[in-house]
This record gives C-alpha cells, sequence and structure tokens, in this order.
C-alpha cells in the first residue's frame, strides 16, 4: 500500500486529496493528515508540510516523485505516473511542482477567503 502525507490545514491540499480518495476506489493508498499530531512520521513534521512526501515501496520520495506515486495507485492516473519514472519527465515535473510551491501561499489565501 502506498502512504502519502498531506497537509489537512491546506484547502488546496484537501480540495486535491478529496478527488485522489475519490479516484482511488480500489483503497491503494492510505492518506495521513499530518496538520495535526500523526504517530507515523518519517520525517520531520515540518518538512512533511513543506512538501508533497509518499511512501512507495518502502521508499520516502517527496515533491514530483510522490505525486507520480500516488498517480500509479490510480488506474486513471497510471500512465502519467509511469511517465514520470523516466528521468526527464520526472525533472520536467519536479520543475512545475517547485513553481507550484512558489505560488502556493497564494493559492491557499483565495481558496480560504
Amino acid at each position: 500500500m502506498l502512504t502519502v502525507w498531506f497537509d489537512g490545514a491546506c484547502p488546496l491540499c484537501r480540495r486535491e486529496i478529496a478527488l485522489m480518495r475519490r479516484l482511488d476506489r480500489a483503497g491503494r493508498i492510505a492518506f495521513v493528515d499530518v496538520s495535526g499530531e500523526v504517530a507515523d512520521c518519517p520525517i520531520d513534521r515540518a518538512a512533511l508540510l513543506a512538501r508533497f512526501h509518499a511512501r512507495e515501496d518502502g521508499q520516502l520520495l517527496s515533491g514530483a516523485a510522490a505525486f507520480a506515486a500516488m498517480w500509479r495507485a490510480i488506474p486513471w492516473l497510471r500512465p502519467l505516473g509511469l511517465a514520470a519514472r523516466h528521468p526527464r519527465v520526472l525533472a520536467l515535473l519536479e520543475r512545475a511542482y517547485l513553481r507550484f510551491l512558489e505560488i502556493r501561499p497564494a493559492l491557499q489565501r483565495r481558496l480560504s477567503a
């Protein structure tokens, strides 16, 4: 089973995870909200809140690699997740994720209003 850690206090993250939960009809993903107290934190909680993390086959992933792992667990998104195994595709997705992190606070404010 894939484990995904997410910021449940982030309105943007809550919406995205709600969508992923609906798409995960087979229950292949364990979603862990790290906005509160969490017993199963593989790394520092602040680090979990700063970037998206997942554990796939015992390996801790973050950023675009974590998203790709989540996509691989969902049949509709699996082709995108498999494509992200290619280093160039993953590098492109990681650059896009880093840009997203820059605008994330503004998006959060807009969704909170």
